[in-house]
């Protein structure tokens, strides 16, 4: 027999799965606007072990990526590709929140069916064994099935093993690696094929330079996940992910990194990026994630529009010291807020941030009265609103586990987009109502342009487009019904794909009911396009749209703070108003010391 006789296939299929939506169908799209990160760093390790042949010189290993958030995983597809190849599979399904654990399960239900290994990772496994005395039970049942549970990063090797394990049929049930998170300095290069990334809208990926926060905030898995010690790549890391994506016309990412501020070669990574874009023409487009004390940073703002930041998403939180108190989130300090806005305002980069609803001390009335505040007095494009969850992996979910407090068995509805606990001060019908008139009432036709007018005023500035973006936001919650960040480019139903246990509907049925929804949905699709639309076009055309300045981009000295309602009517904003008003005082205070010292070391 000749030596290519001999060789072997190994199939990884590394699945991202979706969650279901509130009538038991996968979230999938025909084009997706967020690329996984998990799938493209696993790629690029799988690539990696093919390249080292790490199951053996005649083994070739096909990697197989599936994004269901805009592929429809067909499991009977999948396995009858398997057969007709031949060889041996692991299916892996990665990156699974807690809110996609139920799907992830359900399509492994047919591949341990058919006898092929499963194994599965992402937060809500490492969350809750990282943060848990206990398997929680649903873990506990995915591994009496035969689902290989991985906890951890699968950097420095410990893919390897997980394939050796598959390849030689002695798969276990877990795999902790919680207590040793590898380095990321050096590692594999995050990529996809095109195929896969032709499905993201805009032809984006995505890619990590850090893992890990330093920070306590009570509601975070990651730094329960990731670490509290921060981990990095290099700026020749950063490169080669570049260069990699730039020979398959991919010149816009998304950086994952949970705050780029705080990653200590910041600027070495934007300095390598205006290098590229200088030196080689290689320009990119980025979105970002920060804090709200990055534009203290020196220079930050400006080498990150620089080397091609173009959107910034902020983790805002809540505009109520109280509140942010409540949650260990105390690195916002809303007396900063607005300076750090209108930083990032001025050098045209667009601003989106999170804000939670549903802190112990939030009412009806004060979650709409802080819209308020927020779109008179903050210069902010895009309110992303979430309710406050405690996700498997977090503080606060160890905290209410712990007291044996109720919370929604269904992990399907852990998206931060249902309420899955009780609130003290509202019921939950009107909590609920809250959040959906909390979104209500930040994407009005008059807010939409008022932002756009704000990002009309900068010269250079297409007012068109934050119109665009709040429209596509409105249309996901008020059309789709889901949250915008879940959203995309046509919705993709399939019948036989409900969740395990729903009745599979008639085909008739089905697709009447598909229909109908499908024209419910085109009218508010063509109203609010067609009226997001015109917004953007009436602020790019009025020939006095430089002139517009509105309360939320003009300074406001120091003395002045607590004139506005940002500081006068939020829960403790007096008292934040106070405690700057006495750090700036002390620091001025130190700063004549030191100068009265040099001016007597002189004499």
């Amino acid at each position: 027999m000749s030596g290519a006789e001999k060789r072997t296939t190994f199939h990884l299929v590394l699945i991202k799965p979706t969650h279901y939506d509130d009538d038991g169908y996968p979230i999938t799209w025909f084009k997706s606007h967020i690329p996984s990160n998990t799938l493209a760093a696993l790629y690029g390790l799988g690539e990696d072990c093919l390249k080292r042949q790490v199951l053996g010189p005649d083994v070739d290993i096909l990697i197989k990526p599936f994004d269901e958030t805009n592929t429809r995983v067909r499991p009977d597809k999948i396995m009858a590709d398997i057969e007709r190849t031949g060889g041996k599979a692991l299916i892996c399904l990665v990156g699974v929140q807690s809110n996609q654990f139920p799907r992830a399960v359900d399509l492994a239900r047919h591949f341990l069916a058919a006898g092929l290994p499963v194994a599965m990772g992402g937060f809500h496994a490492a969350g809750c064994l990282s943060m848990l005395p206990v398997v929680p039970p649903e873990i506990q049942a995915a591994m009496d099935m035969g689902i290989s549970i991985y906890a951890g990063e699968a950097e420095e090797g410990r893919l390897d093993e997980v394939l050796l394990d598959a390849w030689h049929e002695r798969l276990k049930p877990l795999y902790n690696y919680m207590d040793d998170l590898p380095g990321i300095e050096g590692a594999p290069t995050p990529r996809l094929p095109p195929a896969a990334l032709a499905r993201n809208e805009g032809r984006k990926s995505s890619f990590d330079l850090g893992r890990g926060c330093p920070f306590q905030c009570s509601f975070c898995t990651i730094i329960n996940v990731q670490g509290r010690k921060s981990r990095f790549r290099t700026a020749d890391d950063l490169e080669a992910i570049v260069r990699e994506n730039y020979k398959q016309g991919i010149t816009s990412f998304f950086i994952t990194d949970d705050n780029m501020a705080r990653n200590k070669h910041w600027e070495l990574f934007f300095d390598r990026l205006i290098e590229l874009r200088e030196n080689e023409g290689i320009g990119v487009s980025l979105i970002i994630q920060v804090d709200t004390q990055c534009h203290r940073i020196p220079n930050f703002i400006n080498k990150a529009r620089w080397a091609g930041v173009y959107r910034v998403f902020i983790g805002l939180e809540n505009v109520n010291p109280d509140n942010l108190l409540a949650a260990k989130k105390r690195q916002n300090k809303i007396t900063e807020y607005r300076k750090m806005l209108q930083a990032w305002h001025t050098s045209g980069a667009s601003t989106w941030a999170g804000y939670i609803l549903g802190f112990p001390g939030d009412t009806r009335e004060s979650i709409l009265r802080d819209m308020e505040i927020i779109k008179k007095e903050l210069p902010l494009d895009i309110l992303e609103l979430f309710m406050l969850t405690p996700l498997p992996g977090s503080e606060d979910h160890q905290t209410l586990w712990k007291q044996g407090v109720w919370m929604d068995p269904d992990l399907n509805k852990y998206d931060l987009h249902h309420r899955v606990v009780h609130h003290p001060k509202m019921s939950d019908a009107e909590y609920e109502q809250t959040y959906r008139d909390a979104w209500r009432t930040y994407y009005t036709p008059e807010h939409i342009e008022t932002v756009a007018r704000r990002h009309g005023s900068i010269p250079g500035r297409n007012p068109a487009e934050p119109a665009q973006f709040m429209t596509m936001f409105k249309i996901m919650f008020e059309a789709e019904g889901i949250h915008p960040l879940e959203g995309g480019v046509v919705r993709m139903k399939y019948r036989r794909d409900r969740r395990y246990g729903m009745k599979i509907e008639p085909i008739g049925v089905f697709h009447w009911k598909l229909a109908l929804e499908t024209w419910r949905k085109l009218k508010i699709y063509g109203r609010l396009a067609w009226q997001g639309w015109r917004i953007g076009q009436k602020v790019r055309f009025d020939p006095k749209r430089h002139e517009y300045t509105d309360l939320a981009l003009e300074p406001v000295a120091e003395d002045e703070m607590d004139k506005l309602s940002l500081f006068a009517d939020t829960a403790g904003g007096g008292a934040a108003v106070t405690k700057k008003r006495g750090e700036d005082l002390a620091r001025a205070k130190v700063a004549a010391a030191h100068n009265q010292q040099r001016l007597e070391a002189a004499e």
